[in-house]
C-alpha cells in the first residue's frame, strides 16, 4: 500500500504512526515508515508523516527516530491532537535537535498540527503562531465529535437531520487562525469510502470556504479532491479577464469598472489573482483571445472557438 502511494496522483503524501497503528505495533512502525520515505522514489509529492500526539508514550520518541532514519526525503511532520502551543514547541524543539544530529538544514523539516479537540480550537490562534516551521492547520473531524459529544459514528461524516452544516463553525475558526498565521487550511478526512457524492459534498463545503484541500483516505476521493479544490481553465481564464479589465479601468483613470453586468474593483483583482496563484500552480495557462472582444465575452468567444473549457 505504501509503494502503492509513490504513484497516485496526491500532492501530498503522509505515513501514519498513529491512529492506524495498534500499540503493539509503534515502535516497529517507525522502522518502517522511515525506510520507505528515504528509500521510495516519491517525485514531486511532499512527504510527511503523522507522529503520535505529543501526550502518549510514544510521540516524543518518533519525531528523532524518524528524522534520523527517514532521511532528505521527509519533509514535513504532522503532530495529531495538539492542544497548546507548548506542544507544538517541543516539537519544534525535538526536530531541530534531529536535524542537527542527521546533518540537515536546521528549519528544513515543516509542521502541521492537526485540529481535533476543543481544547485545540480554543487555543488555535497561540498554536498557529507557536513556530515557524508551521505550514498548514489540519481538521481532525472525527477526535473533534468526540471530543464535543456529537453523536456521530462515522469520520467526517455529513448530517442530513442537522438544518445547515454542523461543521461550519469549527472549519470557519481553524480557517480564520490559519489565514491570519498566513499558513493553509487543510480539511480532515470523510471515512466513507464508497460514498464518493458525500465526499464531494464534504469537499466542496470547504473549498466554498476557502480551505486549500481535504485529506483523501482511498485512492477513489483523490480525483474528486483534485477537482474540487482545483481551478478550471474556464475560471483560470475567467480570473486573468478579470485582471486585465481592472488593470485597463486603472489606466484610464477609474478604480473600478463595469465587467459584464457586475462591477469589478480591486477587491476583485484581488480574489481573481488568488485563483491565477492556484492556477498556475497547476499548469495552467490562459488561452489567448482576440483583443478585439471585450474581456467580459471573451469565455464565450474561446469556447466558440473550440478552446474553452471547464
Amino acid at each position: 500500500m505504501i509503494e502503492k502511494a509513490t504513484r497516485l496522483a496526491a500532492d501530498e503524501v503522509f505515513l501514519d504512526l498513529e491512529d492506524s497503528v495498534t500499540p503493539d505495533a509503534k515502535v516497529a512502525a517507525r522502522a518502517t515508515v522511515a525506510n520507505a520515505v528515504g528509500s521510495l522514489d516519491w517525485g514531486g509529492r511532499v512527504v510527511a508523516v503523522r507522529v503520535n500526539d505529543m501526550d502518549s508514550p510514544w510521540g516524543r520518541d518518533d519525531v528523532p527516530e524518524v528524522v534520523k532514519n527517514a532521511g532528505p526525503r521527509l519533509d514535513v511532520i504532522i503532530v495529531p491532537k495538539v492542544e497548546s502551543a507548548a506542544q507544538v514547541e517541543l516539537v519544534d524543539r525535538l526536530l531541530a535537535e534531529a536535524e542537527k544530529e542527521s546533518g540537515r538544514q536546521p528549519g528544513s523539516i515543516g509542521l502541521e498540527p492537526q485540529i481535533e479537540t476543543a481544547s485545540g480550537l480554543t487555543a488555535i490562534d497561540e498554536i498557529a503562531n507557536a513556530s515557524a516551521r508551521i505550514e498548514t492547520l489540519i481538521f481532525g473531524p472525527g477526535d473533534m465529535a468526540a471530543s464535543l459529544g456529537m453523536p456521530s459514528f462515522t469520520v467526517g461524516e455529513l448530517r442530513d437531520d442537522y438544518p445547515g452544516d454542523h461543521w461550519h463553525a469549527i472549519l470557519m475558526r481553524i480557517l480564520v487562525a490559519a489565514r491570519s498565521a498566513g499558513l493553509q487550511a487543510i480539511d480532515g478526512p470523510y471515512a466513507a469510502i464508497d460514498d464518493q457524492d458525500g465526499y464531494r459534498a464534504s469537499a466542496t463545503r470547504s473549498r466554498l470556504l476557502g480551505y486549500d484541500g481535504k485529506w483523501a483516505v482511498h485512492p477513489s476521493q483523490i480525483d474528486i479532491a483534485n477537482e474540487v479544490y482545483g481551478v478550471s481553465q474556464a475560471q483560470f481564464e475567467r480570473a486573468s479577464d478579470i485582471v486585465d479589465a481592472y488593470a485597463a479601468a486603472v489606466a484610464d483613470g477609474r478604480g473600478a469598472a463595469m465587467f459584464g453586468s457586475e462591477m469589478i474593483d480591486e477587491a476583485s483583482r484581488k480574489m481573481a489573482e488568488g485563483a491565477l496563484e492556484r492556477g498556475r500552480r497547476q499548469g495552467l495557462a490562459a488561452r489567448p483571445a482576440d483583443p478585439g472582444v471585450p474581456f467580459h465575452e471573451r469565455a464565450a468567444w474561446r469556447s466558440e472557438q473550440g478552446s474553452g473549457g471547464q
